[in-house]
Order: structure tokens, then sequence, then C-alpha cells
């Protein structure tokens, strides 16, 4: 008998491990068996509420932390328990009520706090207040990125931007693989107008590093590889502007006699790969493995994506053999210089007009 007492004194440590790893029925038989021994333990009351709100057992739930209150007043966690079961708008004075006792019975415990502020969220006036509560579990709690969590979550309600990112970098600085923080800051950096599409990139990379799973990053850094690449084509329209002057394909005022120099045709191509080099290549080496992984995936599967790049080769196809070849005759590298000029401009304006309705 001595040896079955001593084996359920742990069982609430135990029930809190099967609740971590889903294995609910198996805890609720554990606590079950603990409380028929001990039927004044709090803290397995507390458990035995988890177990019913896992298995939908709302009445049973409310049950269990009554009996837990009943046994201990001041048992701060049986608080806040209460205080997240009744949290909603229905309810929102008894979550409220059990968040104030939660932080009265353990005024140092950062998740009391946690819980009062989040109880506030209802009716919205309370907000302001509910903010200050979260500063407070902040200042207690420092490592805790749930704690800096809540600061996060009201600051987006008041719409308070700076409060936003400086939460999110300040629970990256106690935890740098915190998802929700990386995920905060990649919004935010894709929300600043000054910021480059590469840094952009570059962030949603780096949130998907520990948020491998969420599809809305995935797309959110397709869209941002797809806005890079249309780019692309700006510099291939470059070179076809650059060839068509080197290239004297519009005669002015002065001597325009074909082929133009070599000399000035190889210069021509230099200053090309040049706007390619600086323009896109230096950028793409600079990229994180995953941001070019994706270039590549997407060029590969979409269809504007492929749009995207073929035009670019097109523009540049034609931009070089304008150049490379003496023309004699102005005819025919004209008809290139249209060829890539027009289709690629209208594909432009067609695309801004799509994303604008």
């Amino acid at each position: 008998m001595t040896g079955t007492a001593g084996s359920l004194e742990g069982a609430v440590d135990k029930a809190d491990l099967l609740l971590e790893t889903g294995r609910t029925d198996e805890a609720r038989e554990l606590i079950a068996r603990r409380l028929a021994e001990e039927p004044t333990d709090v803290r397995a009351w507390a458990r035995m509420h988890r177990c019913h709100l896992r298995a939908g057992e709302h009445e049973e739930a409310e049950q269990a932390l009554d009996r837990a209150t009943a046994h201990d007043p001041d048992y701060a966690y049986a608080h806040i328990l209460r205080s997240y079961f009744f949290h909603g708008a229905p309810n929102w004075h008894k979550a409220l009520a059990a968040g104030k006792e939660a932080v009265r019975c353990a005024p140092q415990e950062w998740s009391a706090h946690v819980a009062l502020a989040k109880a506030m969220t209802y009716p919205v006036d309370q907000w302001p207040a509910a903010l200050e509560v979260a500063f407070q579990a902040v200042r207690l709690a420092p490592e805790e990125t749930g704690a800096h969590h809540t600061v996060y979550f009201f600051a987006e309600l008041l719409k308070r931007q700076d409060l936003v990112e400086s939460s999110a970098r300040a629970a990256l600085a106690a935890d740098p693989q915190c998802p929700w923080a990386h995920k905060v800051l990649a919004e935010a950096k894709a929300k600043n107008p000054s910021a480059k599409l590469s840094e952009v990139a570059d962030s949603y990379a780096t949130a998907l590093g520990v948020l491998p799973q969420d599809e809305g990053m995935h797309k959110a850094l397709q869209g941002a590889v797809y806005r890079m690449l249309r780019g692309t084509r700006w510099l291939a329209l470059l070179c076809v502007a650059i060839a068509g002057v080197t290239g004297r394909l519009f005669p002015g005022d002065g001597p325009d006699e074909l082929p133009a120099a070599l000399g000035t045709r190889l210069y021509a191509l230099a200053v090309m790969g040049a706007v390619w080099g600086f323009g896109a290549w230096r950028r793409y080496r600079r990229m994180r493995t995953g941001v070019r992984l994706t270039f590549r995936e997407f060029v590969r599967t979409n269809f504007w994506g492929k749009l995207a790049v073929g035009q670019a080769a097109w523009c540049m196809v034609c931009a070089v053999v304008v150049v490379a070849v003496p023309w004699t005759e102005r005819l025919v590298p004209q008809i290139l210089f249209w060829l890539a000029l027009v289709p690629t401009l209208l594909t432009i304006w067609f695309e801004r007009a799509a994303m604008r309705s």
C-alpha cells in the first residue's frame, strides 16, 4: 500500500507530461486514482479540469475548479485556469474576477498577470489598462516569451506598431527561435515602404526557418520572389534601351553610319553585364538559401514566374543580337528592338492593372 501511495504522489507531474503529449485518457485515469486517494489535492483537481476540458465536458471542468478553490482559495493556478475557462464576451466579468484573484494570490507570478490582461479583452475600453498589466508580466519575467506576446497582442489591438515590433524583438532576445516573433517582424518588414524586396524575402525566409508549415509565410515569400522576378524585366528593358542607342537604330542629326564601331558595341555589352551583375546576380548571391530555393521552385512551377523570366531572357537575346551583329541596315534590329520592348511593357501594364483591380 505504501508503494502505491508513493507512486501516486507524482501523479500530477506524470499527468502533465501525458497531457502535453496528447494522452488525455491516461492522464485522466492517473488523476482519478490520485483524487480517490487524496481528494483535497488541489493540483490534481486543476489537472482534472484540463482533462474534462479536453473531452469537451465543460460542466465537469468548471466543477473541478470549484473543488480546487474550495480546498484552497489561494491556489493561484486554479484562478488562472478559471480566467481562461470563462474567457469571452458572454462571461468576461467572471474571467476578470478570476484573473484579479490570481494576481491577488500570486502577485509575483507573471502568468497570473497575463491571465488578468487577457481577461480584460472585453470590453474594449479596458485595452489600455490591459497593456499596463501585460507590461507588469514582462517586468516580472522578461525571459518569458508568453509575457511579451501579451504585450504584442494588446499593442496590435491598440494599433501601437512601435510596441508590436519592440515586443517581438524582446521575445527574440529571450528566445531566438520564437515563432510568433519571427512572423511579426517579417510582416512588419513587408509593411515598411522603405524596405527592399530582398530584405522582405529574407525576413520571410527567416520566419519559415522556425515556422516551416506556415502556408501564409510560404505564400508571402513567393509573393516577394515574384515581385523581384518582375523587377528583372526592367533590367532587361534597360539593356534593350542601351542596345537601341549603341546600335544607332534611330538616326538623329549627327553621324549615324552603320555598323557601329566594334569598340562601342563591346563597351555596350560590358555595360549590360554590369547591369545584371550589380542589379540581379550580386543581390541574388547574398540572399538566404531559402530565398534562392524559392526562386527556383517558383520559376519551375508558376506560369507568371516563367513568363517574367522568359520575357527578361527574350529582351536580353534581342539586345545582345542588336549590339553584337555589325548591322548595315536598320530594319531587322529595329524589329528586334520593338519585339522586345512592346510585349514586355504591355505585360507589365496588364499585371499592374490586374493588381489594382
